[in-house]
């Protein structure tokens, strides 16, 4: 495990202690718990992905960027990975500030970041880093906004993709502007941004609760769900319960092969999306599709280079994957939920081979016992008339991925199962 994370990032099981000072020349240390009240995993930059400023990076520049915590705290951090970076990041300054309408921010809530006690960090290359705490009052389902003036040249961005919100971009030093006039451009993805932590929260105070992590790919991540209004599903878990919740999704990802376009596999990103995210006690899994689609889609001629030379994927070799993130998970205490896959009747990635696999797959996390528990997404969302595709109330158009409702579908289904 990275060295920073082992030291900073540590799960409820083993809480992860900060230190702040009480006032008096006689302060004393005293610890932080910190809970994970938002996150995002980290990717490599791609050109492969549109209207996205990871391949050219930024320089003299402030990216302000708009995140929905689901945990309340008087006191929040920031952290930020530079993983993919090939040189050190400098970061001349940032703030964090409750969000106001796009790019404004609320009037009296910007707060300055500090690093070790220093309003500028270096981050070195394939490195991480955590803010100091800030006082700052935040309420659960609350958007905050984190701002990095970047005023040296940064090269391609450690990145986000599919933020499905936006952020937004400015020329010069703009970092504590209440105002977002400046802010003149703006995408959909987050960058070097990865998670926003925060302490004395009501949730952080009730013992044995913790935090959830869903881990998965695009239909985690949230795609085909309304853009800009908080409705994916770990969106909508986080609105069902008590509890604070962070999506471990990447659009495309895998179980077992890394992705130059979709990050690294699974079962090597597990540990750092999941386990080291403060305060998480129980991760749930859904992954799977691509590993079985990618190859179907290859196979049907479809013209997509993010298919790369896609293998063909058995089921054992897919249970084996699962079998290695439910040991991680239980070497960690984190309790583990497994998803059985969506239908996919009817989508690009759908084929004899996918349906055998899928079918196989699904009835071993039904049945084995493996997962501490079951959340079966292939029966709540299949058509009854078709149970090999998603039903149409629940389809955002593809046949592969749920729309806002199949998504709020999905959060009751895992709430229930908690």
């Amino acid at each position: 495990m990275n060295k920073y994370l082992r030291r900073a990032l540590a799960p409820l099981a083993a809480a992860t202690l900060g230190l702040t000072l009480l006032g008096g020349t006689d302060a004393v240390a005293r610890p932080i718990g910190w809970t994970a009240a938002w996150a995002a995993s980290p990717q490599r930059p791609s050109e492969g992905f549109t209207a996205n400023w990871a391949e050219q990076g930024f320089s003299r520049q402030t990216l302000r960027q708009v995140v929905r915590v689901t945990q309340a705290g008087e006191q929040a951090r920031i952290r930020l990975s530079n993983a993919y970076g090939t040189s050190p990041l400098r970061i001349t300054g940032a703030t964090i500030a409750r969000a106001g309408k796009g790019a404004a921010v609320e009037q009296g809530s910007v707060r300055h970041l500090t690093f070790d006690g220093r309003r500028s960090t270096v981050i070195p290359a394939r490195g991480h880093t955590a803010s100091d705490p800030a006082q700052l009052t935040v309420g659960a389902e609350e958007s905050v906004t984190v701002t990095l003036y970047l005023a040296e040249t940064t090269g391609p961005a450690t990145f986000h993709a599919q933020g499905f919100t936006d952020s937004y971009r400015a020329d010069g030093d703009h970092r504590a502007d209440v105002s977002g006039r400046a802010f003149g451009e703006k995408t959909q993805s987050w960058y070097y941004l990865a998670g926003v932590d925060v302490t004395g929260g009501a949730r952080s105070e009730r013992p044995g609760q913790g935090g959830v992590a869903l881990f998965g790919d695009s239909i985690t991540d949230g795609f085909g769900s309304t853009s800009g209004a908080d409705r994916r599903y770990p969106d909508a878990l986080a609105d069902r319960i008590d509890r604070p919740v962070v999506n471990a999704g990447i659009g495309g990802n895998l179980v077992l092969n890394d992705s130059a376009w979709y990050g690294e596999r699974g079962t090597a990103r597990f540990e750092r999306d999941v386990l080291d995210q403060p305060g998480i006690t129980t991760a749930v899994v859904l992954e799977g599709l691509n590993d079985i689609g990618f190859y179907e889609a290859q196979a049907a001629g479809y013209d997509r280079p993010t298919y790369f030379p896609a293998p063909r994927v058995s089921a054992a070799e897919l249970i084996a994957g699962y079998r290695s993130l439910i040991a991680q998970a239980h070497e960690r205490g984190v309790r583990v939920v497994g998803a059985t896959l969506l239908p996919l009747g009817g989508s690009d990635h759908y084929g004899a081979h996918a349906a055998r696999v899928s079918d196989e797959v699904n009835e071993w996390i039904r049945t084995s016992g493996e997962f501490d528990a079951v959340a079966d997404f292939d029966r709540l969302l299949a058509d009854p008339a078709d149970p090999e595709r998603i039903a149409a109330r629940y389809d955002s158009g593809d046949a592969l991925h749920p729309n806002d409702a199949g998504y709020a579908r999905m959060a009751a289904e895992v709430a229930r199962v908690l």
